[in-house]
């Protein structure tokens, strides 16, 4: 595992404060996968700024976190 500090190494950098991120490994199903790549090439053409699919998997994540309360 290795953490990174860096905005613009997770995708963009429009954080305020970035957070140290943690190398994972993730196992998605194909579809999943598609839709995250769409999303993330989706964000880079509207927001003009590049999106990750890691970048745009966080947001995901985060709003998954936030939905069932874990984190606010």
């Amino acid at each position: 595992m290795s953490d990174k500090k860096s905005c613009d190494s997770h995708g963009h950098n429009s954080h305020a404060s970035c957070e140290k991120l943690q190398k994972i490994t993730l196992n998605l199903e194909e579809d999943q996968v598609a839709v995250l790549k769409e999303l993330a090439a989706q964000y880079s053409k509207d927001l003009n700024q590049r999106w990750s699919v890691s970048a745009v998997a966080r947001v995901a994540v985060g709003a998954f976190l936030t939905n069932i309360g874990r984190i606010t």
